[in-house]
């Protein structure tokens, strides 16, 4: 009997990139569920994850994050996960979802990225105290920091 291959697709890349529409699109086309990480961490943790940063700090949230990336490949052969815009930049996440299935690396351009957050600001207040020539910097800043860790993706889009 062949061995059959799990289906995991995991897509990475910076905050407004569009994991979630491209995750949405490939699943519909692969004809899999798809999974959102960081819905899957308030959901399991009963709280949005600004309560989490708030009340506990980045480093129980980034901890909590990569326990639920583990469940969700234990629990589901075939899915296709957007993932949190950090989560392949801490502890060994990148190495373990190019492990566990295919990566993809939405390469979105700074500015459109920009863009995009200049319009989604009352969703994301910790942006909200970035004039749009500080936001642009930080954008550019922070994205040349995780650059390298979302290069390890096996695909780039």
């Amino acid at each position: 009997m062949p061995e059959v291959k799990s289906m995991k697709y995991f897509i990475v890349g910076y905050m407004a990139s569009g994991k979630s529409t491209f995750g949405k699109e490939l699943a519909k086309d692969k004809g899999l569920p798809f999974l959102d990480l960081d819905e899957s961490v308030e959901s399991r943790e009963g709280r949005s994850i600004s309560e989490i940063f708030a009340k506990e700090g980045e480093e129980y949230f980034r901890q909590r994050e990569r326990e639920i990336l583990h469940e969700i490949c234990n629990e589901a052969d075939e899915f296709v996960l957007a993932t949190g815009g950090g989560t392949p930049c801490f502890f060994d996440n990148m190495d373990y979802m190019n492990q566990a299935g295919t990566t993809v690396f939405l390469n979105t351009s700074p500015l459109v990225i920009v863009d995009r957050l200049k319009r989604q600001r009352a969703d994301r207040p910790l942006l909200a105290m970035y004039s749009d020539d500080e936001l642009e910097f930080f954008v550019r800043e922070h994205l040349e920091s995780r650059l390298s860790f979302y290069l390890k993706a096996k695909e780039q889009v």
